[in-house]
């Protein structure tokens, strides 16, 4: 199918050696595109790079100088997927402003000065795709997660701003929000929790968890010029247990 083909363009995935992550890299590179998996744990990342023909590169997102030495080495981006987040499940009454600090730092900070470094040269050079993963949590509310939510919905406000400021370079601002994902630190708050995984499908239309492939297809469908007249928008990849 004409303009599914991403050969020649580099994409950065943050939070790249994730669940959702791994998934992301894999459909890009499926496509063509030469993925930069970016993430806090280097083997990971390397892990996720070498079969991919992909190149890893270490990024603290909490870390602002950390960031600048990333987008200093990592050369012209046609492809920015903002995947890295922090969940910490607290009522936010009791929660640790310490916690806020560190998820603003990496679900809000991190993609705003990553974009901010790296959109110039899209705009320049004419194309650009930025996919923001955000959460059906930050747009629905999820109990326990005040301080993720609040960080995770300012996503919208950015995307969309951007989507306005960024059309006439050839510059597309999109944000993805999965619903309950069969990922790793879902994995870990169930078994904090037995028979959730359970319960969360069955209020499911769809009767299932998402997969990773579920929310990288629609990441990877973004990037492509078949979506070049999607910009702005907010995607829920969640077996309609959110309907907008």
């Amino acid at each position: 199918m004409d303009g599914l083909d991403l050969t020649g363009r580099v994409a950065v995935v943050t939070g790249g050696a994730g669940g959702i992550g791994r998934a992301i890299c894999a459909d890009l590179a499926s496509l063509g595109a030469h993925v930069v998996v970016a993430d806090l744990d280097a083997d990971a990342a390397a892990e996720t790079a070498k079969p991919l023909g992909g190149t890893a590169r270490p990024v603290d997102l909490a870390d602002p100088a950390s960031i600048d030495a990333f987008t200093g080495a990592v050369g012209p981006v046609d492809v920015l997927v903002h995947n890295a987040g922090v969940s910490i499940v607290e009522p936010f009454t009791e929660s640790d402003p310490a916690h806020w600090d560190l998820m603003w730092k990496v679900n809000l900070r991190a993609p705003m000065q990553l974009t901010r470094a790296l959109l110039p040269g899209m705009s320049e050079r004419g194309h650009g795709r930025l996919v923001f993963v955000s959460s059906d949590g930050a747009r629905a509310g999820s109990g326990g997660e005040g301080a993720y939510a609040a960080t995770k919905s300012g996503l919208f406000g950015l995307a969309k701003t951007l989507a306005r400021e960024a059309a006439r370079g050839g510059v597309t601002s999109n944000v993805v929000c999965p619903g309950p994902t069969d990922t790793p630190m879902v994995r870990q708050v169930a078994e904090r929790h037995p028979g959730l995984l359970d319960k969360l499908a069955r209020q499911i239309p769809l009767r299932r968890i998402g997969r990773p492939s579920d929310i990288a297809g629609l990441v990877a469908f973004l990037c492509t010029d078949r979506a070049a007249y999607i910009t702005g928008q907010t995607l829920s990849v969640s077996g309609g247990i959110t309907m907008q």
